[in-house]
This record gives C-alpha cells, sequence and structure tokens, in this order.
C-alpha cells in the first residue's frame, strides 16, 4: 500500500532515531558501566522497528 506523506516522515523520523540509538548502543557496549543501558536501548531500537512495520502495514 502507497504510504501518504504522514507516514514517510513518520518512518524518516524513526530511522533517524533508530541511527542514533545505535550509535549510543555501541558506545554503551564499549564502556559497561550500566548493563541496563545496553538493554534498554536495545528495546528502544525495536520498539521503533515495529512501529516502522505498523506504519507500513497500514
Amino acid at each position: 500500500m502507497a504510504l501518504n506523506k504522514k507516514q514517510k516522515k513518520q518512518i524518516d523520523v524513526l530511522r533517524q532515531k533508530i541511527q542514533k540509538q545505535r550509535q549510543l548502543l555501541s558506545a554503551a557496549k564499549q564502556q559497561t558501566d550500566d548493563p541496563a543501558e545496553v538493554e534498554q536501548l536495545q528495546k528502544e531500537i525495536a520498539d521503533h522497528e515495529a512501529t516502522i512495520e505498523k506504519i507500513k502495514s497500514e
């Protein structure tokens, strides 16, 4: 199904957030002073990816 402008913008913003979260995740893995931070970042990335899939399936 074709996406409208709003959906495309939402996906674009989510992809930017995922990219930033992945950079933070990489840094958090190298500096493991807070192991909960790694789990939190992984959860946020998964949530954003799930939201993108939800938008695409609408």
